[in-house]
């Protein structure tokens, strides 16, 4: 069933007061699986966590785009400056600009411009992906107007690299909410796709992964977790989506996916750095405290 296995714990005053379950699949170098809780075999949306496999299929249609740029493709970006500005710079190279965008309207994830800010297209964290999206489609010829729609010949790309790096048939395709299609297939898959595009001779999967690792503070923000993680831990590469879903993977094919049941992202960090320490990583995280009268009471800690 989809509730899994409880993976973490919240502590209050040295009692277990919530929990959250959810799957885990851990993979070794060659791919055999080291540790799974839950059913890795389920099938569930990726949500976010797969846009290096989306910004694979973009650059193999020829994208092509200067690493930090490439990052902000694979992004959930905080909607800083940088993240916007670097959205626009992509257009422009279709000479377009952010008006052309088709992803929701949204304020920036970062939470000092989420309350000052409007909600614009080009703020939503999705805006590199919809960016990368339609210069794809320009350097190409396709349609822009329709590049949402499952069967335009992006998308029909983009399902087909889905399929060969986690070989799996797509079980079904909804909506993202950033209005992409989004792809069901199952965490095991998930976490076979980025351990196969690490460990990928292809220059096309090299430049996408090497950019997001050159450039973490593009494809999430300062402070936030695929970022910091990315920038403490030599040679990791990170991503992690909507309703609480991660993926990572070390450059000799060490790779984990997670998804947290309840979609509760809280749980995330906890779980996440559990997952490295099962491959032998530190990923040098702090336990995040809960609080009672503005105090730490407890902490929020993995179950494996």
């Amino acid at each position: 069933m989809m509730l899994g296995e409880v993976l973490a714990e919240v502590i209050r005053g040295g009692k277990v007061e919530s929990v959250h379950a959810g799957h885990v699949v851990i993979l070794a170098a060659d791919g055999s699986i080291v540790f799974q809780k839950g059913d890795p075999t389920l099938p569930m949306y990726s949500r976010s966590s797969l846009k290096s496999i989306q910004a694979s299929a973009m650059v193999r249609a020829g994208l092509d785009l200067e690493p930090r740029l490439l990052a902000l493709v694979c992004a959930s970006h905080a909607g800083t400056s940088i993240h916007q500005t670097g959205a626009q710079a992509i257009l422009a190279k279709a000479g377009l600009d952010e008006h052309s965008l088709q992803c929701v309207m949204d304020r920036p994830i970062d939470e000092e411009l989420r309350r000052t800010s409007q909600p614009t297209r080009l703020a939503m964290n999705c805006s590199g992906k919809h960016a990368g999206m339609i210069l794809t489609c320009h350097i190409n010829g396709w349609p822009i107007d329709s590049y949402l729609s499952p069967e335009h010949p992006l998308q029909k790309a983009i399902a087909q690299e889905v399929e060969t790096m986690s070989g799996e048939t797509i079980a079904n395709t909804t909506v993202d909410g950033c209005g992409a299609p989004l792809f069901m297939f199952s965490l095991l898959g998930l976490a076979r796709a980025i351990r196969n595009l690490t460990i990928s001779t292809d220059s096309v999967h090299q430049s996408v992964v090497q950019a997001c690792r050159d450039f973490p503070e593009m494809v999430s923000g300062q402070g936030r977790l695929a970022t910091r993680m990315m920038q403490n831990i030599d040679g990791l590469f990170m991503k992690d989506g909507a309703e609480a879903v991660n993926v990572a993977s070390l450059p000799d094919g060490r790779s984990f996916a997670l998804k947290i049941s309840d979609g509760n992202a809280r749980a995330v960090p906890a779980a996440t750095a559990a997952a490295l320490k099962i491959l032998g990583v530190d990923a040098h995280e702090v336990e995040e405290n809960t609080f009672g009268g503005g105090k730490p009471v407890g902490t929020i800690r993995a179950t494996f």
